[in-house]
């Protein structure tokens, strides 16, 4: 039989292209503008499957969803919103929603989705404590933050292990807390080891314990992480820090359940959820024979990558507010921020990541007296901040050479540093981006900034030009500054 999909928003252009799309898709579809239609549809015993917006113009979905739930619990539900935040997740998996699609959605990913809500076991809706339903833990409404919610939101009810990558700065313990705090495990403890802050030899201690006389100076019994996050989660920072011994250890725990005490012998179950974390490239490590490559697959069950700032710059000014608001509670004066200074900071590389912008705002806050932060006081704080750029070996000569007799005769320069062997494997890429940062730089000076005049200068579409800025870390400020 051909299922029946009831779709509510109140939005005709959204109801007109679901309404299109899901019937070339085989669906029977029922459209309304309102969550009383809605209801009544559902309370008839009508309906396979729903697709409902967030904010209607009678109901909110959240208020509706329970009532869904308790007189047909069977019934998938799909939320739809363009209040793209954690919390939006979070509440829809909450009330007991299939899945959450931020706006604006992909048309094939909603079909693939309604195809395995028809298809799978119904799934227990997961439950939160009122207390938690408000708070943002995690800021941000761009593509790369909406799969992060997404992805977090279906591991809230779980005990899957989850490995966190990205750069230092990206808020992979912010995203660890939030795993926890609106997990099933947040009534437990939350415990934190950073491994790259403890002496090598002190680390299978500080995880596990020590005995009474296990080593010298160990005077009296001491606990470990692992049993003091006893029923909670154990965030590893930093693993791939970790000495070899201690990951030995590590990975008889993630296999059997079980620990020792340094110096102990009596083996002590554990019941603790793992989050590791690293910035490393730990498969590069396993080829050094730096991590070993069992523990990786054992830690690495659920992949989680934290997208650098530069990669989502459109979530700036949501977190610059939020910073704002955190500083004002600490008694700060609250700022605000012209649309150029914005725009400035969106165009900045930010290689401390968002760490580094809340540097910033904290400092704007507590040094500048005026309550508008203008383009030349970012220009200024951030060309105080940034480093010059690192040059190495295939810096480009100067002097009567075309640029290709210069590419040329530097590369044979390169090529005979390494002697008998060979240079990193890579090179293509390499000098390819090594050449295009001059020359997008040099485009940017030459228009003062102008992003739009850089693009038509290089003949690249000016998204082609801004993702390039982005990728290779042209700090189009300074180009602005040059004269």
């Amino acid at each position: 039989m051909t299922a029946t999909i009831l779709v509510a928003d109140d939005d005709a252009a959204i109801r007109t292209v679901l309404n299109q799309a899901l019937s070339r898709a085989g669906y029977d579809v029922r459209i309304t503008s309102n969550a009383a239609t809605l209801w009544r549809w559902i309370s008839a015993g009508e309906g396979d499957l729903v697709i409902t917006d967030v904010i209607m113009p009678d109901e909110n979905a959240f208020d509706l969803l329970p009532r869904i739930k308790k007189a047909r619990p069977e019934l998938p539900v799909l939320v739809m919103s363009a209040q793209n935040t954690f919390m939006t997740a979070i509440k829809a998996s909450e009330k007991g929603a299939y899945d959450y699609l931020p706006k604006p959605f992909d048309l094939t990913e909603l079909i693939a989705i309604i195809g395995r809500a028809l298809a799978e076991p119904k799934r227990k809706p997961a439950k939160l404590d009122d207390d938690m339903q408000d708070g943002m833990p995690l800021v941000g409404r761009s593509a790369a933050m909406q799969e992060i919610y997404r992805v977090l939101a279906r591991l809230m009810q779980t005990d899957l292990t989850l490995m966190i990558t990205g750069e230092s700065g990206t808020g992979k313990e912010l995203v660890a807390r939030a795993l926890h705090d609106y997990g099933k495990r947040r009534n437990g403890p939350f415990v934190a080891i950073n491994m790259a802050a403890i002496p090598r030899d002190l680390i299978e201690s500080e995880l596990f314990g020590h005995e009474k006389g296990a080593f010298t100076g160990a005077q009296n019994r001491s606990t470990g992480r692992f049993e003091q996050a006893e029923g909670g989660t154990l965030f590893l920072d930093e693993i791939g820090d970790m000495p070899m011994d201690a990951q030995t250890r590590l990975l008889r725990v993630l296999q059997q359940g079980e620990y020792t005490t340094v110096g102990g012998r009596t083996p002590i179950r554990t019941d603790v959820r793992i989050v590791a974390a690293t910035n490393k490239d730990l498969k590069q490590s396993i080829n050094q024979g730096l991590f070993r490559e069992d523990l990786y697959y054992r830690l690495n069950v659920v992949p989680l990558r934290l997208p650098p700032l530069r990669d989502r710059a459109e979530d700036i000014a949501d977190l610059v507010r939020h910073f704002i608001q955190q500083g004002e509670k600490e008694g700060l004066e609250g700022k605000r921020f012209e649309t150029d200074a914005l725009e400035l900071m969106k165009a900045y590389a930010w290689p401390g990541n968002v760490r580094e912008l809340e540097n910033l705002i904290r400092r704007l806050m507590a040094l500048y007296p005026q309550e508008v932060i203008t383009k030349e006081i970012i220009d200024s704080e951030l060309n105080s901040d940034v480093p010059e750029r690192p040059m190495d070996k295939m810096n480009v000569r100067t002097g009567t050479l075309t640029i290709s007799q210069a590419v040329e005769e530097n590369m044979r320069e390169y090529f005979s540093g390494f002697g008998d062997d060979l240079p990193p494997a890579g090179l293509y890429d390499r000098v390819l981006r090594e050449m295009e940062y001059p020359l997008i730089l040099a485009a940017l000076t030459a228009t003062r900034g102008n992003q739009i005049k850089a693009a038509d200068l290089l003949g690249l579409n000016r998204n082609t030009l801004r993702k390039k800025i982005r990728e290779l870390g042209v700090s189009v400020y300074r180009s602005s500054r040059t004269t």
